[in-house]
């Protein structure tokens, strides 16, 4: 029998489909496709993006009122139709008034909208979680409270094991440019527990522990470690019930996007930005202090790229 992960994998497999035909297309991408191709003078490529921007409305004006939205003359519109490749502005026009006239027909007024593919789906999905989130938002006190703790806990321990260890490396980067002392744990077992228990004898009081499925044994086993040094736990996780949530004291649990082989996480991301944001606002002027010795820090060595 297959894994639930194996069974995902044969599900979620990506497939094309009938090939895209240039109607079926966003009309954005149509109209880049006709206008990229040529070489075009800065007032003809004026012309072009107007037309992105306002494809609609755009494809039943005349040459004359055209040419007076966008700023250019008459002969201007005529010469970028030939450049583009037609034989003047009306036969433009006629394939603009097409791409229109498809766009209006793919708008959510539309008697039936096109069946979403894999990627589309598993998008739906996590703006489902999103949505769920934002809900859980409406009352933000304990992301604020549980900020405020994390603010003041240290040492400020931060746990994920196996594929958590991701977001746990995320939210520890970032908590770095704002807290002093904050210990990343990624290992499981003996490392773990030393970690814990050295975090609890120098003076930490909170861990935050990320758990995304498949759960491993040794994040509950940690945990319970963390509980009977003393240390009190935050949770983000998938699951708001189960044992996991039992060995926590506060648990944030939102939802993970499962349409491929491996999930995906936008909804835990989000919330551990809005954790981070609650800390920020715990102690803003040890925030600012810090933020403003790091970029110093940061010009000083030449970090990053000038944008």
């Amino acid at each position: 029998m297959p894994s639930p992960q194996q069974a995902r994998a044969q599900a979620s497999a990506i497939s094309s489909g009938k090939p895209v035909t240039e109607a079926e297309a966003a009309p954005t991408t149509r109209l880049r496709a006709l206008f990229d191709g040529p070489r075009l003078s800065p007032g003809q490529r004026r012309i072009a993006q107007y037309l992105i921007e306002h494809i609609t409305e755009a494809a039943f004006l005349s040459i004359t009122d055209l040419a007076e939205r966008v700023g250019v003359s008459q002969p201007s519109v005529t010469r970028f139709a030939t450049a583009v490749g037609f034989s003047g502005y009306p036969a433009l026009r006629e394939r603009l008034q097409s791409i229109a006239l498809s766009k209006l027909a793919g708008s959510p007024d539309a008697a039936e909208e096109a069946r979403p593919n894999e990627l589309q789906a598993a998008v739906d999905a996590e703006i489902d979680n999103l949505e769920n989130l934002r809900r859980d938002f409406a009352d933000p006190e304990q992301v604020i409270e549980t900020g405020r703790a994390l603010s003041r806990s240290a040492p400020l321990t931060v746990l994920g094991l196996r594929i958590s260890g991701s977001l746990a490396e995320y939210f520890a980067y970032a908590a770095r440019r704002i807290h002093p002392d904050v210990r990343l744990v990624t290992r499981g077992g003996s490392v773990a527990y030393d970690a814990l228990l050295q975090s609890r004898e120098a003076g930490g009081t909170w861990v935050l522990a990320f758990t995304m499925p498949r759960h491993a044994h040794e994040t509950l086993t940690a945990m319970r470690v963390a509980r009977r040094a003393g240390l009190r736990v935050a949770l983000v996780t998938d699951l708001g019930l189960g044992p996991l949530a039992d060995e926590a004291d506060v648990v944030f649990a939102t939802g993970t996007g499962a349409r491929l082989v491996f999930d995906s996480y936008a909804a835990p991301v989000v919330l551990s930005s809005a954790l981070l944001q609650a800390m920020t606002d715990a102690d803003p002027e040890r925030t600012q202090a810090r933020l403003e010795d790091y970029e110093q820090v940061a010009d000083e060595h030449a970090f990053f790229l000038k944008d």
